[in-house]
């Protein structure tokens, strides 16, 4: 199993708002470097769901629930999508500040920008224990 972090601008598409949709394609995103990554997930890796701009805080935890393929928001047809279904809130949001504090080396801390970014297993139990996760 691989871990990923996911980020999602709140008044676009908040955890909430994923937690009642249940299933959904993760669109929109047009940066090649994270659709490497979308096309790397499988089905069953679990992801980080990171609220940005407003809170920049990891707010929850998705799971793939279909591998990558050609997202149906892309005229262009170069980009690609995945499906999550969210998981669990976490008990505590970690921010953005927290994880540049406690895990510099993370992605999110030296390319916050970055809309999918993968996280080490070390990098993802920490921030489970942050969160507090078991």
């Amino acid at each position: 199993m691989a871990y990923w972090l996911i980020k999602s601008e709140p008044d676009t598409w908040s955890w909430d708002q994923h937690v009642k949709k249940g299933a959904d394609a993760w669109t929109g995103v047009r940066n090649h470097q994270a659709k490497a990554h979308l096309n790397a997930m499988k089905k069953g890796d679990k992801a980080f769901f990171y609220h940005s701009n407003e809170g920049k805080a990891i707010v929850g935890v998705s799971e793939v629930v279909k591998e990558a393929y050609p997202d149906p928001t892309d005229k262009t047809g170069a980009f690609v999508c995945v499906d999550f279904q969210a998981v669990e809130p976490v008990k505590t949001p970690v921010t953005l500040a927290t994880v540049k504090a406690e895990l510099p080396d993370m992605v999110l801390a030296k390319n916050s920008r970055l809309s999918v970014q993968p996280v080490t297993a070390d990098e993802w139990k920490k921030v489970r224990k942050m969160a507090g996760l078991k």
